[in-house]
């Protein structure tokens, strides 16, 4: 059992592959109806980034969780949102996780930003046969880049195909709802609670024409997951903070129901 890369991913491929998601096989002709999570957003603040995700998966027309969580710290200085198949996606975290965990055991250091970014491209590329079967999974990756001191955004498709994105970037079904909204509101000199307030409205705005992304539920005090990641680390807002931001904005909604409007220039 001595590893011998610093990839736990490889370590496990030699000795149990069968743990890892995209080596199990689907018998031929079985449609498998797993519950769907979705929508997931991100954006560039001054001092770092933030990324959220609401709480609701679907299983077709149905709801079938309203208080799912979507966003996991990667490592002390990264963090991940899932979307779609949520119980392979929850494992691929997992399984992430352990990944820079060992890789930082092995090599007595850490991984950079864009090599964390390079080994989650790997993993999502290894389960292109389940998403072949209708079980994808497409995260949006974010963290604070201790080298060049800001915080970035990578998107992923299927494949494992990867981009940086400049400013902000969603995912999952309601994303283009939720991209309208951020590039509405979205500037560069965000301070970390205006980031914060930005993801909400955005989730919010896909709430609204996505049926399968969940807006606040007040009544049930279920908010979104949002989190941030500095200089200091990462950090996961309470839920009395999300809470008081979520109120805000929706009473705010109540007089102006399609949400606050981009300045004219």
């Amino acid at each position: 059992m001595t590893p011998g890369s610093s990839s736990f991913l490889e370590f496990l491929a030699d000795h149990q592959p069968e743990l890892i998601p995209g080596r199990r096989g689907l018998p031929e002709g079985v449609a498998i109806e797993a519950p769907h999570g979705t929508t997931i957003v991100a954006a560039v603040f001054d001092k770092g980034v933030v990324i959220a995700g609401d709480r609701r998966a679907t299983m077709g027309n149905v709801i079938a969780q309203r208080d799912i969580e979507k966003v996991f710290p990667a490592d002390e200085y990264s963090a991940v949102g899932i979307a779609g198949t949520a119980g392979l996606a929850v494992e691929m975290v997992r399984l992430f996780q352990l990944e820079l965990e060992h890789y930082e055991k092995i090599e007595g250091t850490v991984l950079s930003l864009e090599g964390k970014a390079n080994r989650l491209t790997t993993m999502i590329r290894g389960n292109l046969g389940m998403a072949m079967q209708g079980l994808a999974v497409v995260p949006l990756f974010a963290g604070y880049d201790l080298d060049l001191g800001r915080g970035r955004i990578f998107n992923y498709d299927v494949t494992g195909g990867r981009s940086e994105e400049r400013g902000f970037a969603a995912t999952g079904s309601g994303s283009v709802f939720a991209r309208g909204s951020l590039k509405k509101l979205y500037h560069k000199d965000l301070t970390a609670r205006q980031a914060a307030t930005l993801v909400v409205q955005a989730l919010y705005d896909a709430a609204d024409d996505d049926s399968a992304t969940g807006g606040p539920d007040l009544a049930r005090k279920i908010f979104p997951i949002v989190s941030l990641i500095t200089e200091d680390g990462f950090r996961r807002l309470t839920e009395a903070e999300v809470s008081e931001i979520a109120v805000s904005i929706t009473d705010e909604r109540l007089i102006h129901p399609n949400g606050p409007q981009a300045p004219l220039l």
